[in-house]
């Protein structure tokens, strides 16, 4: 006779039937699989998160670096104006003709009584009167000249002024242009007209620029050296 089970069947054990053995191994690598993807998101995550902090850092250094080469761009353009400025003044320095010394010498050979109506001077030679070529068309090695214009009582104060004249320093060469006088008994001096005197032009030739370390002497008189006692 044939055994009836009366438990009902939401009730009764459940027994392995052996049909689904590989199901678990199945949850199993869903398991993994899901393990291995959060494993490599959070990894993804944190190397993305290392990687912007990183560059953020990198930016921020950048940026300070950029700052730094602005404030030493102004430097250098600060360097460069400094540099022009003094090649400016080096060049005025070396082409600045020396009047000082000049109106000091000149003051103690030009005889009593006679004056400077005009005065030109330049360390290429470029004056008043003078050309930058000899009559052959050779070109003349630019040299400091001087042009003086000016009054005097007499013919004789005029030679005695360029003898003394030669004396000046660096003077190579003095060049009497012209020396008369108006004819009449016309008195009256003017800015360009000398009266009864005698008028004097003369161009001085100098030899080139001496050291900078040089001076002219301080005494009141006419020396020796330049034609004093005659």
């Amino acid at each position: 006779m044939k055994a009836v089970n009366l438990i009902p069947t939401e009730q009764r054990r459940v027994q392995a039937s052996g049909k689904q053995s590989g199901s678990a191994y199945v949850v199993i690598g869903v398991l993994v699989t899901l393990l291995a993807l959060v494993g490599a998101y959070v990894f993804t995550s944190n190397n993305a998160k290392d990687r912007t902090s990183k560059a953020a850092t990198a930016k921020a250094q950048a940026n300070k670096l950029q700052a730094e080469a602005a404030q030493r761009g102004d430097f250098t353009n600060f360097s460069d104006i400094k540099k022009t400025r003094l090649a400016s003044v080096m060049t005025v320095a070396t082409t600045r003709f020396d009047w000082e010394r000049l109106m000091r010498e000149l003051s103690r050979v030009m005889p009593e009584g006679s004056w400077l109506q005009s005065s030109d001077a330049s360390v290429t030679g470029d004056v008043e009167g003078e050309s930058a070529a000899t009559d052959t068309g050779t070109a003349v090695v630019p040299m400091p000249k001087a042009n003086l214009v000016g009054c005097t009582p007499d013919q004789s104060d005029v030679a005695r002024m360029m003898v003394r004249m030669r004396q000046i320093h660096r003077v190579t060469d003095v060049k009497l242009n012209q020396s008369s006088t108006e004819v009449g008994d016309n008195t009256e001096i003017t800015a360009n007209s000398c009266g009864k005197y005698y008028q004097f032009d003369i161009t001085l030739s100098f030899s080139e620029t001496p050291p900078a370390n040089e001076a002219p002497r301080g005494d009141s008189s006419v020396p020796a050296s330049l034609g004093g006692g005659s």
